[in-house]
Order: C-alpha cells, then sequence, then structure tokens
C-alpha cells in the first residue's frame, strides 16, 4: 500500500488535482482511499458527485465514539473510499487535530488493514506545512510519498520551497520523501521551463504538468471529476497521464529547499520578477 500526502499553497488546486488523479487510478483498477485534511471537509466531493459526507469530527460529537468505518467513509466514484476528517466550530480549537483524530480512528477501525486490499491512501492536506496537525502525515510517517502541486506563480512556489523544508525536516526520522512537483498551470510565462528548473534546484523533478482547462471547472460545477464528466476530453487524459506518473514513479529524494535569495534570482532570471 503507497501513502500519499498532496502539500501545497492555498487555492492552488490541491483537492481538485488529487480528486482527478484518484479517479484515473480508479478507472486503472486501483483500490484508493482519499482522507480529506481540510477542516471544510471539500477533499472528496467531486468523487461522491457533490454529496455531502459527514466528517469524522461531527460524527465523533454527535454520536459519541461509538463508530464503524461505514460511519466515517462512504464510496465514490470507481470504488474509491472516502473520508473528510473536518474541523471544529470556527474560532474555537486546532484544525489540525481533526487530522490527528481522524487518522487515529480510522487506523483503530482497521482501515489501513491488508484485508482492505488497499493499493493507495491519498492524504488531501491543507495548504502550507505551518503547525503540527497538518504535519502529521510526514511527521509521523502516515505518508511514505509527498507530492506538492504548485505553479509558476510567486507565492505558490515559496509555499512548495517550504513544504520541502517541512519534508526534509520530518525524512530522516519518518522516512517520507519527496516523489515531486506537479504544475497546476496558471499560464505564466515560461511556467513550464520555470517550474523545471525549480524542481531541478530542489533535487526533484516535475513529474507533470497541467494545462490550464475550462474543462476543469465545467467538470466541478457538475460535481464530478473530468473522467466521470467527459472521459473522453483531452484534459482527462492528462489526468491519466498523471496518475500513470506516479503509479510508475521510482523517484524519491529528501529535498534541498533554496534559499530566499536562491529562489528569487530564479524568478527574475524567468522574468517573473523585475
Amino acid at each position: 500500500m503507497r501513502k500519499i500526502a498532496i502539500y501545497g499553497k492555498g487555492g492552488i488546486g490541491k483537492s481538485t488535482t488529487t480528486q482527478n488523479t484518484v479517479a484515473g487510478l480508479a478507472e486503472m483498477g486501483k483500490k484508493v482511499m482519499v482522507v480529506g485534511c481540510d477542516p471544510k471537509a471539500d477533499s472528496t466531493r467531486l468523487l461522491l458527485g457533490g454529496l455531502a459526507q459527514k466528517s469524522v469530527l461531527d460524527t465523533l460529537r454527535e454520536e459519541g465514539e461509538d463508530v464503524d468505518l461505514d460511519d466515517i467513509r462512504k464510496v465514490g466514484f470507481g470504488g474509491t473510499l472516502c473520508v473528510e476528517s473536518g474541523g471544529p466550530e470556527p474560532g474555537v480549537g486546532c484544525a489540525g487535530r481533526g487530522i490527528i483524530t481522524s487518522i487515529n480512528l480510522l487506523e483503530s477501525l482497521g482501515a489501513y488493514d491488508e484485508s482492505e486490499g488497499l493499493d493507495y491512501v491519498f492524504y488531501d492536506v491543507l495548504g502550507d506545512v505551518v503547525c503540527g496537525g497538518f504535519a502529521m502525515p510526514i511527521r509521523e510517517g502516515k505518508a511514505r510519498e509527498i507530492y506538492i502541486v504548485c505553479s509558476g506563480e510567486m507565492m505558490a512556489m515559496y509555499a512548495a520551497n517550504n513544504i520541502c523544508k517541512g519534508v526534509r525536516k520530518f525524512a530522516e526520522a519518518g522516512g517520507v520523501r519527496l516523489g515531486g512537483l506537479i504544475c497546476n498551470s496558471r499560464k505564466v510565462e515560461n511556467e513550464e521551463e520555470l517550474i523545471k528548473a525549480f524542481a531541478k534546484k530542489l533535487g526533484t523533478q516535475m513529474i507533470y504538468f497541467l494545462p490550464r482547462d475550462n474543462m476543469v471547472q465545467k467538470a466541478e460545477i457538475n460535481r464530478k471529476t473530468v473522467i466521470d464528466y467527459d472521459p473522453n476530453c483531452e484534459m482527462a487524459q492528462h489526468y491519466r497521464n498523471l496518475a500513470k506518473a506516479i503509479d510508475e514513479n521510482d523517484m524519491f529524494v529528501i529535498p534541498q529547499p533554496m534559499h530566499t535569495d536562491e529562489l528569487e534570482k530564479l524568478l527574475m532570471e524567468y522574468g517573473i520578477l523585475d
């Protein structure tokens, strides 16, 4: 079983990328569980056709500790298993605690047991590695592979570099490794070349370049992954290619984060900063 965490700057398209990639893996016949680690609990809605799913924390608050796997895990597109960690009431408590509680509960209920037959577990993690809760998938070795969704935008690259610092910090203790960067294009000038150069500086690879395509938004409006909404479109094939690239990936590294001035020099070199 491969355990993968998807990180990246808030709003970069982590959840969309994760769900569409998982749809590609499911289409390949892989059995995948997705654990949403965002308090908004929207990491699985495209796989579930937009159906509202009660989060782990909401279930525990309403039903107490006596819960079954079926109470917190729903079946989505292609037989994917979907879990949402959820979070505390707005303004109360630490959202990262939801991740810790969810993963511990899933473990105690046997969600990761060999009998489940899982090929992959994906953790869709909120934003940057900024606190212990959100760093849990890499801090405690729950995820062994990290992929960072980024773009050629300055702040997306700053966030990716910062996440690499977190991966490096926990790599030796937890055995986690970086599998590569996924460029979710924003049509920045020289974007593909920039992210390839950025990946090389970090000691990793740009595992895939996802072009900007309105089909992604159309599918989201219809509460579906692109592969489910229009399986024959060009963007569906891109997600299949990304799924295949991850499935066949054998390049896992401890990243070498860049100093800020070095990163800014790279951005200037490619015309992002004047």
